[in-house]
């Protein structure tokens, strides 16, 4: 089944069920899943589903952190409970270990043994992880460790 019709389905699913919470956020991925059709004038695939599902995240992620710092804490929870429902549509997570076995595969074959050189090393470990679901920051943090330590 292809991605946008899943989320139809379940997006019919929560309006007979009357979850509101579900409701909105699934109204709101296939939004934003329409408005990339729209960019692209064509439909989009499985993997670029998943790209705007990941930077959906992402923001939310953002909002959240901006919402603690301003003591909106009934906001923050809104969009930490989007990111549980998107989360569902993403491939599993890899943990640290993946990231870390992939990062030092990325080294080793770059050659790069400085910090001045993690940009080149973030390009192609990015590259790498395509389809996957991972934390920019994540991978920024084990990149930073692997190069200066």
């Amino acid at each position: 089944m292809a991605f946008l019709e899943r989320i139809n389905e379940d997006l019919k699913r929560a309006m007979k069920n009357k979850e509101v919470e579900r409701l909105s956020t699934l109204r709101m991925v296939k939004t934003a899943l329409k408005n990339r059709e729209i960019e692209k004038m064509a439909a989009i695939t499985d993997e670029e589903a998943i790209m705007v599902m990941q930077s959906l995240v992402k923001q939310r992620r953002e909002s959240i952190e901006q919402y603690n710092k301003g003591a909106r804490p009934e906001l923050a929870e809104k969009e930490a409970a989007e990111i549980k429902i998107i989360a569902e549509y993403l491939p599993a997570a890899l943990d640290e270990a993946a990231i870390t076995r992939i990062v030092e595969e990325t080294i080793a074959e770059t050659g790069a043994n400085s910090m001045k050189e993690m940009g080149n090393v973030m390009k192609a470990v990015m590259a790498k992880l395509t389809g996957h679901t991972v934390d920019g920051k994540v991978v920024n943090q084990i990149v930073k460790s692997k190069l200066s330590g």
